[in-house]
């Protein structure tokens, strides 16, 4: 018998929905709702860049409970 010790993962999530990821991707539709707003050139990004906002900001609340 070895002497390592036992280590156990306390999360078995998929790789996909860790973290890192998903945290900057929220960033990132953080920062295109934000430059939609600010942009002079068409109405209907200015019309979805608050809702793009709003998404990007739940997803990274929800997000950064998950494990790394």
């Amino acid at each position: 018998m070895s002497n390592q010790p036992i280590v156990k993962r306390k999360w078995n999530w998929p790789r996909i929905l860790r973290r890192g990821l998903l945290e900057n991707i929220a960033i990132a539709l953080i920062g295109l709702g934000f430059l939609m707003l600010f942009q002079p050139f068409a109405l209907v990004l200015y019309t979805y860049s608050f809702i793009t906002m709003l998404v990007g900001t739940f997803m990274f609340i929800i997000v950064s409970k998950f494990p790394e």
